[in-house]
């Protein structure tokens, strides 16, 4: 039986504090104000939280520290929900789920657009002629497959638009050499897409959430001339929930990293899935706050001004992202998948600072390349190291 505890702070009294441990539940606020800021030198303002909201959900509900301060402006009366007791609430109340997803879907599109503006010092635009300049770039990046796409969702949208001739030249000129695929939605259930193949592009209208079955996706935004990789996502990850929950544009690219095998829900079987498998609701809430908590420390991360300790950083935060018990690597090192063009692209790196960017990060003491890949030497001090550059940026 769901027994939930009341909780009350005092005026003044702290809920829950920055980079603390205490991460077990979260707080439904049932009266009174409250307060979450961040620590200075992140760019978050601080907000006001009031009864219905919620209170350190993110860290909960993802495992990963708090990532941001709460403080009671007035005397606070709130629920505390552990992790353990979540799925059972989710089948006694849905409308407080589902709130909480909102709630998620709705941050994360505010946090891409601080991330964005945080790494390329600008901010892209959501209108249809975003999708063309995403098609232009990967052009020229050569990455024919997925700007062919870009260019049909451009022509879709703005059939006689400013640049509809050049968009209707480049598509007819790319297409018999491409392997994109699913141009138009379908009723399948089961997508596969070759790798470096365009799922969706941001700006794109749509209303289909993704469940990675097999390979991995990646998230990333185009502003002015630049990509930044916002997330590197694996089976059993979702993503594409924003635009099904919001029923707005598409606020980031998705594209296949290799070769995917996507799961596809529709708003129709999202509502059936919500009332018969409360398990998959479970899921969800975790994955965005598994993200949200990802996007938040990338914040971190880009605050900082040295490409190369940006790209040791990135590095670190995938580690973290992992959850790896940190302690037992003390003796042994850690190989991954990643490389050092992956790193520069999950940071934003201006593409003329990029091979020097590089070039620094392969010379570090911290990590060496195995067959092209990064393997860490020592992840204790690589932790330990970046957790010093970020301390020096927020003052």
């Amino acid at each position: 039986m769901l027994q939930l505890m009341i909780n009350t702070f005092k005026k003044g009294s702290y809920m829950v504090v920055e980079g603390k441990t205490d991460s077990d539940r979260f707080y439904i606020i049932q009266q009174g104000q409250v307060q979450c800021y961040k620590a200075s030198g992140s760019g978050m303002q601080p907000f006001i939280l009031g009864p219905g909201d919620f209170v350190g959900v993110v860290p909960c509900m993802s495992g990963h520290l708090q990532i941001e301060t709460a403080i009671a402006l007035t005397d606070v009366v709130s629920i505390a929900v552990k992790k353990d007791q979540y799925p059972e609430l989710i089948v006694k109340n849905t409308p407080v789920a589902l709130k909480i997803i909102r709630t998620f879907a709705n941050r994360m599109r505010q946090m891409n657009e601080m991330l964005t503006k945080a790494t390329l010092n600008t901010v892209a635009s959501d209108s249809y002629d975003q999708i063309f300049r995403v098609g232009q770039f990967y052009e020229k990046t050569m990455h024919q497959d997925i700007a062919v796409y870009a260019y049909y969702q451009y022509l879709k949208t703005r059939p006689v638009g400013p640049m509809a001739d050049y968009a209707k030249q480049h598509f007819v000129a790319l297409k018999p050499r491409t392997h994109a695929v699913y141009f138009e939605p379908t009723k399948d259930l089961t997508r596969e897409y070759p790798a470096n193949t365009m799922i969706f592009s941001e700006a794109q209208s749509g209303a289909d959430m993704f469940i990675i079955q097999s390979g991995e996706v990646a998230i990333s935004k185009v502003v002015d001339g630049n990509e930044v990789t916002l997330a590197l996502l694996h089976k059993g990850d979702m993503f594409g929930e924003m635009a099904l929950l919001e029923n707005k544009p598409r606020s980031a690219s998705a594209i296949a990293h290799t070769n995917c095998k996507l799961m596809v829900v529709n708003l129709a079987n999202f509502n059936q899935m919500v009332t018969t498998q409360p398990q998959l609701i479970a899921r969800l809430t975790t994955t965005l706050a598994e993200r949200l908590w990802s996007m938040y420390r990338q914040l971190d991360n880009a605050n900082l001004k040295d490409p190369y300790q940006k790209m040791l950083d990135m590095l670190s935060l995938q580690i973290e992202k992992q959850k790896i018990d940190i302690d037992r690597m003390v003796t042994k090192g850690l190989q991954t998948d990643l490389t050092p063009k992956d790193l520069v692209n999950m940071c934003g790196i201006a593409n003329e600072m990029q091979a020097k960017a590089i070039y620094d990060f392969q010379t570090s003491s911290h990590i060496k390349l195995v067959d092209g890949k990064i393997f860490i030497k020592d992840v204790p001090e690589l932790v330990k190291q970046t957790s010093f550059f970020r301390k020096q940026s927020e003052n």
